[in-house]
């Protein structure tokens, strides 16, 4: 068997490793800003009904105060019916009151109308405030377990970039140079195990004669298509059968995180 293949193998594992958990450390900030979405509107709606409530009691006050200089108002034009002397003055000035009482009435309607509303906005600012509360909590908890996996990636990508630069220093310069290219080439994929005769790299059927070639291993051999380096899986012994499981794992995971 090649000394290279199960070093190319457990590099390229590596790569997809380091890959899929780069991207995934890359969405962190993303999602923290998304958790604290819900906290923001929960804050702006709370916001808003306070708004709400401090405008609707300043036109309940301001109606009270109408109110009071109303009233005042029609005690003196009470006080003044005494001071009357003919009947057609007397009448007009009852009409005057009357109105003046009518007013009062609509006044008071006003400010009914609006402790109703006070008391609608109170009770909503409760239920907002409740919701801001919960929010708060999702928002510390998640934010919480995001900044923990960005510790726990951020551990993970330096020990894999250890153990990457490890095995690239086990390959020849040549060949780790042409293992690099290929990678660029290639979306990342520089090897391709054989499956039922045919490349997993690029799906399509390779020569027999290659097929074999590529199942004894004794030289690196490189798909007829793609020019991807190609491996046999399951036949490369226990501890290159594991990198080749490891390359496997790793190819599915970055499928996933594509």
């Amino acid at each position: 068997m090649n000394p290279h293949l199960p070093h190319l193998i457990e590099l390229q594992a590596l790569d997809i490793k380091l890959t899929a958990s780069k991207a995934q450390q890359g969405k962190i900030p993303a999602l923290i800003k998304a958790a604290e979405g819900p906290l923001q509107e929960a804050s702006l709606r709370l916001t808003q009904l306070t708004e709400s409530l401090e405008a609707v009691n300043k036109e309940r006050r301001d109606q009270e105060r109408d109110l009071e200089a109303h009233e005042a108002q029609i005690e003196k034009l009470r006080a003044r019916l005494t001071e009357l002397k003919t009947n057609k003055e007397y009448q007009a000035h009852l009409f005057e009151i009357e109105m003046a009482n009518k007013k009062k009435g609509e006044i008071e309607e006003r400010i009914l109308l609006r402790m109703e509303r006070i008391e609608q906005y109170q009770r909503e600012a409760q239920q907002a405030q409740a919701k801001k509360t919960e929010a708060e909590r999702l928002s510390a908890e998640e934010k919480t377990r995001l900044e923990t996996q960005a510790v726990e990636l951020a551990a993970e990508l330096e020990t894999m970039t250890r153990q990457h630069g490890e095995v690239a220093m086990l390959l020849e310069k040549g060949l780790l140079d042409r293992y690099t290219k290929l990678k660029a080439a290639r979306k990342d994929l520089a090897l391709a195990p054989v499956k039922n005769g045919t490349c997993s790299g690029c799906r399509l059927q390779i020569p027999p004669q290659l097929v074999a070639e590529v199942r004894r291993s004794d030289e690196l051999q490189t798909c007829t298509f793609c020019h991807r380096i190609l491996y046999w899986e399951g036949g490369l012994g226990s501890a290159k059968t594991n990198s080749a499981e490891s390359l496997a794992q790793a190819e599915s995971g970055l499928r996933e995180t594509v």
